[in-house]
């Protein structure tokens, strides 16, 4: 019966096609530092499931989003852990996508036909750093705050536009609920769907082009 079904949708989808062209492609001998980039996928995919989960209760309120954090910390059963795997594995991801982006640097694999591959993943980085930095606000805390305050004031020394981008962060001259409003908007909806499509261009690259050999004394 599975079967039946199998080649049914196999038939009209092209199921096998998809599966050996994404899935069971060749690829050449590598190391474990060819697998960071696997694990920056995880990783993401892992920010995108907790971060739903956790907004479910967050709040995004001067008033309310601290006391929401707190709910989600004593009062939301295994709370705690989906915050904690939130909070911990966001410094993770940006730690293994720029250890994987050093390996594709020192290993040359940003060459020739590779090049948009590389623009790609210098997108995600970036998006990975904006994440952090938009979501750090979220818990309205002491903390949170004053170190947004001083990441917008060196956003702010950019010459010429400085002035103009510090305002369009925080929605004005000071941090106040409409920073707040702005940063949880980026941090649920503007950046993840540009990261989302940056995504899906990186993997049609790799799997369009493969991944490079490891260099040898020569190269």
């Amino acid at each position: 019966m599975a079967q039946n079904v199998f080649s049914w949708l196999d038939e009209r989808l092209g199921l096998k096609a998809i599966y050996d062209t994404v899935l069971d492609r060749k690829v050449p001998k590598v190391n474990w530092w060819f697998t960071l980039g696997s694990a920056s996928l995880f990783l993401g995919a892992l920010q995108g499931i907790t971060g739903i989960l956790l907004s479910v209760y967050y709040v995004p309120t001067p008033d309310h989003a601290y006391d929401s954090i707190t709910y989600i910390m004593t009062g939301v059963q295994f709370g705690w852990l989906i915050r904690g795997l939130h909070h911990w594995g966001s410094s993770l991801l940006i730690l293994t996508a720029f250890i994987h982006m050093l390996r594709v640097f020192f290993y040359g694999a940003y060459k020739y036909p590779r090049e948009f591959t590389w623009i790609t993943g210098v997108a995600l980085l970036i998006s990975a750093l904006g994440m952090g930095f938009t979501g750090y606000l979220l818990p309205w805390n002491q903390r949170s705050y004053w170190a947004t305050t001083v990441g917008t004031e060196i956003a702010g020394t950019v010459p010429g536009i400085g002035d103009f981008i510090l305002r369009v962060l925080r929605g004005g001259t000071d941090l106040s609920a409409v920073t707040l409003s702005r940063f949880f908007s980026l941090h649920i909806w503007i950046i993840p769907v540009i990261a989302l499509a940056t995504v899906l261009t990186h993997l049609y690259m790799v799997i369009r082009l493969g991944i490079s050999n490891i260099p040898d004394k020569d190269s």
